[in-house]
């Protein structure tokens, strides 16, 4: 599977740790941005990366900032994609399961490096489980 991955200045720091875990899975990583911890506008670095996963040139996506929420408030303004803020576990196996989450979006300042890597090996390895799921999630898009 090909992630796409961007995220601003206070999400530099995690984001190796995001690359590391995908990589031990087998998946191809897309890096949009950024690339230093110098102040920027995390906009910059979702759009391009949601566009990936909107044009089909990425199936899932993992997005950071210092918070998450911009980061998940950008990447869901695009058609199809179910961006979910996690900051643990049983959240990200949730958005999987429950919400069919395409889009990870980690609050870099408010969790540390073990746990990203937590969160990210269980939203990866995590099944839809369709059913009565499926159809709320199709009840999403406008």
């Amino acid at each position: 599977m090909r992630y796409a991955i961007g995220c601003d200045h206070a999400g530099f720091s995690h984001k190796d740790v995001v690359i590391r875990v995908l990589e031990k899975h087998g998946h191809d990583v897309a890096d949009y941005g950024t690339f230093t911890d110098e102040s920027t506008d995390y906009p910059d670095h979702i759009h391009p990366a949601m566009k990936a996963l909107t044009d089909d040139q990425a199936e899932r996506a993992i997005i950071l900032c210092g918070s998450g929420n911009g980061v998940a408030m950008t990447a869901n303004k695009y058609a199809h994609v179910r961006a979910a803020l996690c900051w643990d576990v049983e959240l990200a196996s949730l958005a999987r399961q429950h919400n069919d989450a395409n889009v990870l979006a980690l609050p870099a300042r408010y969790i540390d490096h073990p746990l990203t890597e937590q969160i990210v090996e269980t939203f990866i390895t995590t099944q839809f489980e369709g059913g009565r799921h499926a159809r709320r999630v199709s009840k999403i898009s406008c």
